[in-house]
Order: C-alpha cells, then structure tokens, then sequence
C-alpha cells in the first residue's frame, strides 16, 4: 500500500464541533489537553496557509460557539463556518462536503469532538470517496474510553490513519531548518510540548 504524505500544499484542516459546551463531553482524555491541541492545529494551519473548514451544530443549544481561541486564530473560517442544524455526520451535509471539496485539497486533517458521534463518520464516509484522512486523536475525544476505542477502531479498519498533534506537524514540517519549520517547531515547543520546551531552552 503506497503511503501519502501530507503536505501543506496538497492537506487542508477540517475542525468538527470543537464547541464550548461539546468540549464538556470530552472524557477519555484531558479536556484541556483537547483544546490545547486543536487550537495548535488552528495555529498550524495559520503558518501554513491551509485551507480550513469549521463546522458547528446547534450552536444556540447546549452545543454553544466555537471554542473563542480558535474563532481568533482563523477569523475569516470562523466567519465562514458551516452551522448544521442538527445533521450529525458533516460530511452527509451539502455545506459542509461541498466546502471541503471548494478547498481542491484530496489530504484531509480532521479532528472533531466527539470522535465518537462527530468525527468517525465524516472521517470514514471522506475516506470512502478517495481522500487521504488522518484524523488527530489528542484534538478530539469521547465521553468514555469504550466508545473512543470502538471509533478509533471502526475508522482504523475504514482506512482513516490516526495520528497525534506532534506527529502530524512533525510530518508537514518535514525539514526544522526551514523558515515554515522553526515556526513549527516553535509552535511545538511552545503549546503542544511547552514543558519539554522549557527543559531544553
């Protein structure tokens, strides 16, 4: 099986949900780590020029807004996010799918929250039409550690590669000493890793 490479110039992000009151339900892992992940993709995505995709659902509910960080970093796709009524897989909603499709990217990022309702189903229904996913697990989570295993599993088999926040920019970055890599490594050091940052500063 021939392995993709996820570039900045052939991968576009896709943030699924990542919403006040769905971070809530975030149990298996810390729900600060998840934020702070998802928020260093947003921060990825900005030095890269990737082209994003936010979507929300129910945002008037107890779902509530897009988590501010993220609306701050990514103004103009805050701006232009896809808010679906209630649909639960995003990529079954028109908006959504036909905005991925306008960014011409065939790589798709993904992480959503939770993984188990919002992300594995956009993530394996994309895969089933062709596109390279990987989707970053320290940026999405479940209320229990059951579900996240069935899902991560069920998304594995579909063919979706799982992958951290580290690995993944690891992966983009492909070379440090290049002026998009410090800024990468900066950004590593600085918020996925700072305590390592800091031991090594």
């Amino acid at each position: 099986m021939s392995v993709v490479r996820f570039t900045a110039e052939n991968s576009a992000l896709l943030l699924i949900d990542h919403q006040v009151g769905t971070m809530k339900l975030i149990k298996n892992i810390d729900t600060a780590l998840a934020a702070k992940q998802s928020i260093a993709l947003a921060k990825m995505a900005k030095i890269l020029n990737l082209p994003v995709v936010i979507t929300s659902s129910q945002e008037d509910n107890a779902q509530g807004p897009i988590l501010p960080e993220i609306a701050a970093i990514l103004p103009e796709a805050h701006a232009a996010r896809v808010k679906r009524p209630g649909v639960v897989n995003a990529w079954a909603y028109a908006d959504f799918r036909d905005a991925v499709l306008a960014t011409g990217r065939k790589n798709l990022i993904m992480a959503g929250v939770t993984t188990d309702v919002c992300l594995i189903f956009p993530a394996i229904d994309a895969a089933e039409e062709g596109f390279a996913v990987q989707a970053v697990m320290d940026a999405s989570g479940s209320p229990s550690e059951l579900s996240e295993q069935f899902s991560r599993q069920r998304m594995h088999d579909a063919g979706v590669v799982l992958t951290a926040t580290n690995t993944l920019m690891a992966e983009i970055a492909q070379d440090w000493s290049t002026p998009t890599g410090q800024q990468l490594i900066t950004l590593l050091f600085s918020d996925v890793f700072p305590a390592l940052g800091a031991s090594i500063s």
